[in-house]
């Protein structure tokens, strides 16, 4: 069989039909790691996600490979940096040539399903066997596909929501969240606009956790919640100004929540580092799926029953063309978050729909009256430094930038070279021709110039 428990350890063996283990990743667009309660939220709904962590095991130091929906799902697929699918910038599609590992459990037997957002363009469709769409929150298939699944074969669910992605609605949950519930970051003001914004995503991330309490409850009345890993994560950070596209922790920090009853410990938390380019590599060890030589990600297999164990020392991200040009580069550590800014002349500008958000507005105001606090406008600085260095035990929110100080001259030199080492190893490059702005950075209204290109025409997603 696959999957045998052994002396409390997961011991990976040969396949054997419906011994196999199944799996579910359940990925959320747009939410932030910490805008759940498990990961110390006070106010935020999410009951289930917070009963998934107290029944499973949660990682407090998960991160993605990018802070853009596009390229951070189609790295996930494909267990490939952003810089190597192909597809690194927003709304470019997956090659065909890319190995999906869906796909590869396909071809092992698996019955392969997605439902909800898609964003990988169609040459990945021949991986999956059912592709259901869903509106308004993408969730309205989930469960569907699983009472109609074929019984005789394991299966892999690719659930993708797109809860809490921008716009925006009132009333989408029976009590949504009030200016009060909300903890507004520091380098957002603290302005009703802003709190009243932030609220409204909080009720889409509570929606996401109604529907993913749905599936583990479905799990359960089908008998197979002992025979599924799920895995829960983001695409990258809240849609507000200094999280999503950057490289920060707001950017690419992830929650991430595997649940699997009876195979890994309840209640567990980790702080071994993962990227979500270690979920392909993970899933096929778990399947008994020979891994190819395409994935760049390690297995963190080991960690589901040796949460102490540790599997990679850096994390890394990146950034590309997301509505704007763009290019930054970030290593993390336990510790430690490096980045360097390939295009320092341009402003951290937030995708083009938070820029038409009344968040910015506030902070546009802000700035014009010389109102706008110093750890505040991050999104409007140029230049920029060319290099970043944070200690996030001691600054969590990267404000204190640390590029300067002699303390940390070891570090920087360490962190620099890691990078270095990294880019050489995965081929990254700048952009001969980088692809030019398709909104303006204080509107967010689309450029004349852009009509008929790639992707949305609204922009932000």
């Amino acid at each position: 069989m696959i999957l045998l428990l052994s002396a409390g350890a997961l011991v990976v063996g040969e396949s054997r039909g419906a011994e196999r283990p199944n799996f579910i990743v359940i990925i959320a667009d747009d939410v932030g790691w910490n805008d759940l309660g498990c990961y110390g939220h006070p106010h935020v709904q999410t009951p289930r996600f917070d009963r998934m962590a107290k029944e499973g095991l949660l990682f407090r130091q998960a991160f993605l490979t990018c802070s853009s929906c596009s390229p951070s799902r189609c790295s996930i697929v494909t267990g490939r940096y952003p810089h190597s699918t192909g597809a690194s910038e927003l709304h470019m599609p997956l090659p065909g040539g890319q190995t999906v590992f869906a796909g590869l459990l396909k071809q092992a037997g698996y019955y392969t399903a997605s439902a909800g957002k898609w964003h990988l363009g169609e040459a990945p469709r021949k991986n999956f066997d059912r592709i259901e769409g869903g509106r308004p929150s993408g969730c309205e298939k989930w469960i569907d596909v699983l009472r109609e699944r074929p019984r005789d074969k394991p299966f892999f669910f690719w659930f993708a929501s797109t809860d809490a992605h921008r716009g925006y609605k009132k009333n989408i949950i029976p009590r949504p969240h009030e200016r009060a519930d909300v903890v507004v970051p520091p380098f957002i003001p603290d302005a009703p606009e802003a709190r009243d914004d932030l609220a409204l995503y909080y009720d889409e991330v509570s929606r996401l956790d109604s529907y993913s309490g749905k599936v583990l409850d479905e799990l359960r009345a089908q008998g197979v919640d002992k025979e599924t890993m799920v895995i829960f994560l983001s695409d990258n950070g809240r849609p507000f100004p200094r999280c999503k596209t950057t490289v920060y922790d707001s950017g690419v920090r992830t929650p991430f929540i595997v649940w699997w009853p009876g195979r890994i410990g309840a209640g567990q938390v980790t702080d071994s580092l993962v990227s979500s380019v270690d979920i392909a590599p993970t899933i096929c060890e778990l399947a008994g799926v020979p891994r190819p030589a395409s994935f760049q990600g390690v297995s963190f297999a080991k960690v589901l029953q040796q949460p102490q164990h540790e599997v990679r020392e850096y994390a890394f991200a990146e950034h590309n063309w997301h509505d704007y040009q763009a290019f930054e580069r970030g290593v993390r550590s336990a510790r430690y978050l490096y980045i360097r800014n390939g295009l320092p002349h341009l402003p951290g500008t937030p995708p083009a729909d938070a820029v038409r958000s009344p968040t910015y507005a506030v902070m546009q105001a802000r700035r014009q009256a010389g109102e706008l606090k110093a750890n505040q406008r991050g999104c409007f600085v140029t230049p920029r430094p060319s290099e970043e260095l944070y200690d996030i035990d001691a600054d969590p929110h990267s404000l204190n930038n640390l590029v300067n100080s002699q303390a940390h001259a070891k570090q920087l030199a360490k962190m620099r070279r890691v990078l270095q080492a990294w880019t050489a190893r995965t081929g990254d490059s700048m952009p001969k021709s980088p692809t030019p702005d398709w909104f303006h950075r204080e509107k967010g209204t689309r450029l004349p110039d852009v009509q008929g290109k790639r992707g949305d025409p609204a922009g932000g997603e």
